[in-house]
């Protein structure tokens, strides 16, 4: 293919989007540090947007049937990757989520998100056809359980649960017999109801870490436990404060004097709500959606049934970590260590980001003609 039609299928729509949210982030992650007069996260979030766009282009320039090919010996890293953790993971704050490669921290788990998304919709695209017999849910099911109890057990039951959501959103838009789906949101909402329960009047339960298990009954029965709500009201008082159009970049009170503990990781929104006000709010919240509806006009006009599954997976595990983590920030929602894409710092969440951007580009460039 000529490289000047090559460059004309890309989807600069996408891109231009995704390098605004993550300016936005980067201001944001500047303002948010700017107390302590170490301007090297944000040099460091730039450069992670540079590496995350080599790595955005290498995996849009790989025909994703190719990929599909490979995504046993892909689902194979995965897991090594996952069990690597228990023996040389890096323990932090009582989670052990991390691999240092290098000076760098790596976390194999939101890299786990992305080839779970390739993985998983080669798997259900391969079984199409018999979808709808028991055995191969089985397969499916197994197949993604595994990756599942291993990033769980780090703890990181966010992460492990966004890896379940994006499995239900992929066989949502399979031909999977409705009984199939009304089936299993039954006894979800049992398992899940009965789990919460146990989880709440039971304080030596085993199902989850103690510390999420406070953050959880703190939520729902509320109590005075200030330090575990220090963050998320602090987060409120600095969103409420900004008013319509924000204190201004540098000038929010709460960030700037540090009120707002780790402010440039998952609470990042408070700062631009308190900086950028609702205004900034409102900008953030709709490029997000115009991403997430652009996405699904590619998969809605994929060529094939693998190419829809990968993008749907994607854009639903964007839209669902975007929805979790404003909840979070607002008090809608407990505590649940999600950073919102593209815009919260870190290498790891921005680069698998920027590489499930890729896979959505190379089935956008699989089509002849031009989409808006």
């Amino acid at each position: 293919m000529p490289i000047k039609d090559y460059f004309k299928r890309i989807d600069i729509f996408l891109i231009l989007i995704i390098t605004v949210l993550t300016a936005i982030g980067v201001f944001a992650i500047s303002s948010a540090t700017a107390y302590s007069g170490d301007d090297s996260l944000v040099r460091k979030q730039i450069i992670y947007f540079v590496v995350g766009l080599i790595l955005m282009v290498i995996v849009m320039s790989i025909d994703y049937h190719i990929l599909g090919d490979w995504y046993l010996m892909i689902y194979g890293i995965t897991l090594i990757m996952l069990i690597a953790i228990y023996f040389v993971g890096k323990n932090i704050n009582g989670a052990a989520r991390w691999i240092m490669i290098g000076n760098q921290q790596i976390q194999p788990s939101e890299f786990a998100k992305i080839s779970m998304i390739l993985c998983g919709a080669k798997l259900i695209d391969k079984y199409q056809k018999v979808i709808n017999k028991l055995w191969p849910l089985l397969i499916i099911g197994l197949f993604e359980f595994i990756p599942f109890i291993l990033i769980n057990r780090q703890p990181n039951l966010s992460t492990s649960i966004v890896l379940v959501i994006i499995l239900v959103i992929q066989l949502f838009v399979t031909k999977l017999n409705m009984r199939y789906i009304l089936t299993t949101i039954v006894i979800g909402i049992i398992v899940v109801s009965s789990a919460f329960v146990y989880i709440v009047k039971s304080p030596g339960q085993k199902l989850i870490a103690s510390y999420q298990r406070d953050r959880i009954v703190n939520k729902v029965i509320g109590g005075d436990n200030l330090a575990e709500r220090y963050q998320t009201n602090q987060a409120i008082h600095a969103i409420g404060s900004g008013g319509l159009e924000g204190k201004g970049l540098y000038k929010g009170s709460i960030s700037q004097l540090n009120y707002l503990p780790e402010s440039h990781n998952d609470f990042i929104i408070a700062v631009v709500g308190e900086e950028f006000g609702f205004v900034g709010a409102i900008v953030v919240v709709t490029l997000i959606l115009i991403f997430i509806a652009r996405g699904f006009w590619i998969a809605h006009a994929a060529i094939d049934d693998f190419g829809k599954l990968i993008v749907v997976g994607y854009i639903g595990m964007i839209a669902m970590q975007s929805f979790i983590n404003m909840g979070v920030v607002t008090d809608l929602l407990p505590n649940t260590g999600i950073p919102i894409p593209f815009i919260s710092y870190g290498g790891s969440s921005l680069w698998a980001n920027m590489m499930g951007m890729g896979l959505v580009l190379n089935v956008a460039m699989s089509k002849e003609e031009t989409m808006f």
